[in-house]
């Protein structure tokens, strides 16, 4: 899925939820601009992994269904970074193996407001395509993983490209501006497809961790 293509789900998912406002009858609807911190990480038992800083920007809608109830459609733009604990061939140096995750993000959130337009409380399922968990840097690629004896940092770039992830999270603001926090766990293994690969692990599991700390203007 390329950035044409996934422009042109977010504005079928405007123009759906527009229709949905409008059966209200105090219906409204938002186009906004959101960007934030994101704090990642892989929660396993087969690898010695460290939470890491990156970032989450995209565009989002937030528009009243029903109620004290709001639907909130999106797209987001993220570049996660995850350390994975390694050594030297050697053994002589121990480092933090950095990795970035660059991806896309689909959401489908409902909305409850606790105060209409200022306080809100947000869950729901959150669609990632990503690419590759790209070393950082290429000196640690021959680096062994902690924990092996022969599985190395590049041997574990190949993550899975699709995973689904259930958020919520709480934001608070005005009714043009608000800030919030939002926690996504990953429900698929993002580590599955190493296995099958003739790795000296053939069982990985791993889900993702994300904290994410963010502002969203609407229009």
């Amino acid at each position: 899925m390329n950035f044409k293509q996934l422009i042109f789900i977010f504005f079928c998912l405007f123009f759906f939820q527009k229709a949905f406002a409008q059966r209200n009858y105090e219906g409204y609807n938002f186009l906004g601009i959101h960007g934030g911190i994101s704090f990642f990480d892989i929660q396993t038992d087969d690898l010695v992994t460290q939470q890491k800083e990156g970032f989450i920007a995209g565009f989002t809608t937030r528009g009243g269904f029903r109620n004290d109830f709001d639907l909130i459609y999106g797209i987001s733009f993220q570049s996660e970074s995850v350390g994975v604990e390694g050594s030297s061939p050697l053994g002589t140096d121990t480092q933090n193996i950095g990795y970035t995750i660059q991806g896309a993000q689909i959401n489908f959130m409902g909305s409850y407001n606790i105060v209409m337009k200022h306080l809100s409380v947000e869950f729901g399922p959150v669609f990632s395509i990503n690419g590759k968990m790209k070393l950082d840097r290429g000196e640690y690629e021959n680096y062994v993983l902690t924990g092996y004896n022969t599985l190395t940092a590049k041997d574990i770039q190949d993550i899975s490209r699709f995973n689904v992830r259930l958020a919520a999270g709480l934001t608070t603001g005005l009714e043009h501006f608000r800030i919030g926090a939002q926690y996504q766990y990953g429900l698929t293994n993002m580590l599955g497809e190493l296995n099958g690969n003739d790795l000296e692990n053939d069982n990985f599991k791993g889900n993702s961790s994300t904290i994410i700390v963010s502002g969203v203007i609407y229009f």
